[in-house]
């Protein structure tokens, strides 16, 4: 029998063994959960209230530490199937209410558990609205969160640490999230209650993602769709790709800042662009290829990340919810005359889809595999496929 994790008592409990440090020296103590030890990143807050392993798991994540708005956090405990990453990024995370006992059919392992197996510092016990009003006034701060079960703290080297940090802006993360090395995705598909993960073996279409950051499920999406699925680093040469014969071009997700990944980045996809593929975006995709096509991207003061974000399809005049997560958009005021904007935010007005006018690209700033969230947006794999087989009809013809 597997022996539980102790239970962490965090309102009875007097001694403070987690503490979060802002880098306006404001400090937030609570109950240390996870990895004991020390980690630095960009405090954001997700408002999403199921899918915290994909979540946590989710490489946009690295070097962000996540203060989640839902109070019950590791309720369902942690499973073999809902990994986003083979590694997770994450720096840290925040919870307002202790880890109770997993209940569950599906959970293998208490979450508590699982931090400690990911080196994933936490802490529990705070005010976490506080914190995300904080967020909201103020936008994202620098944070180091620490825990250490002795509840030993130097808050003024904790401070420091978190003051030297650089920050999210001018930061590529890509290069450290990416595959080292070029892959078939083994071909199974999105899970299935009755019958788990099955297998594809049809491949109409062969796709080559250029891995930013890619997370699990868009790949098996393109698996229900019977594609191929060619994982290449995020450095590859458009020559290499090329090589590959793909159908299509897929852009994935990713952390960090988009104009610093965009220096090795960009003229890889300006060439991509010029051989007439089809090419589809999302989240750090969709802001490079912006860059690609002449636009500019900015830090934002907040970002989006929740599984409850309200996007206008400008072409279909329809309301999608969406999953997001990311800090960084489009600048719209940069953006190309050949550039149409197709989606727009209903929370801020900002930019959240684009296609070029004159060949098969498009992008999203969403999360359209949709895990955590809504399956509202599942129709954008179906539109890249259809760019695809209307691309192959033009070259036979």
């Amino acid at each position: 029998m597997k022996k539980k994790p102790k239970k962490i008592n965090s309102k009875n409990s007097q001694i403070h063994t987690g503490i979060l440090v802002l880098e306006n020296k404001k400090v937030f103590k609570g109950i240390g959960i996870g990895y004991q030890g020390i980690a630095t990143g960009e405090v954001c807050f997700n408002t999403s209230l199921t899918g915290y392993q994909e979540i946590i798991s989710d490489p946009s994540y690295a070097g962000q530490i996540i203060n989640f708005t839902f109070p019950h956090i590791g309720n369902v405990g942690t499973n073999k199937e809902d990994y986003e990453s083979d590694h997770v990024w994450t720096k840290g995370v925040i919870f307002n209410s202790e880890i109770t006992d997993p209940s569950n059919y599906r959970s293998f392992q208490h979450l508590d558990a699982w931090l400690k197996k990911n080196k994933i510092v936490g802490i529990t016990g705070l005010d976490t609205r506080s914190l995300t009003n904080f967020i909201r006034d103020k936008g994202a701060p620098k944070g180091t969160i620490s825990y250490s079960k002795n509840a030993k703290f130097n808050i003024s080297k904790l401070t420091n640490t978190t003051f030297k940090w650089s920050g999210l802006k001018n930061l590529d993360l890509a290069k450290d999230v990416s595959t080292k090395k070029n892959y078939i995705w083994k071909g199974f598909k999105t899970w299935k209650k009755e019958s788990g993960f099955i297998k594809n073996n049809k491949n109409q279409y062969h796709v080559v993602a250029i891995d930013y950051g890619i997370k699990k499920n868009i790949l098996r999406y393109f698996s229900d769709f019977n594609c191929k699925v060619t994982v290449v680093s995020c450095k590859t040469s458009s020559k290499e790709i090329l090589s590959l014969k793909p159908n299509g071009i897929f852009l994935s997700n990713g952390p960090g800042d988009p104009a610093a990944t965009g220096e090795y980045a960009i003229d890889i996809i300006k060439d991509l662009i010029k051989k007439n593929l089809p090419i589809f975006g999302i989240c750090l995709g969709h802001q490079i290829l912006a860059l690609a096509l002449g636009a500019k991207t900015k830090k934002m003061k907040l970002g989006h990340r929740g599984a409850n974000h309200p996007v206008k399809n400008l072409i279909h005049d329809n309301v999608e919810i969406t999953s997001q997560n990311h800090g960084f958009e489009i600048v719209k005021e940069s953006l190309p005359k050949n550039i149409q904007i197709t989606h727009k935010s209903l929370f801020d007005n900002c930019i959240e889809g684009i296609r070029l006018k004159n060949k098969p690209v498009f992008s999203v700033q969403y999360h359209p595999e949709s895990n955590p969230g809504p399956q509202d947006s599942v129709y954008l794999f179906r539109e890249f496929i259809n760019n695809m087989k209307k691309n192959a009809k033009t070259k036979r013809s």
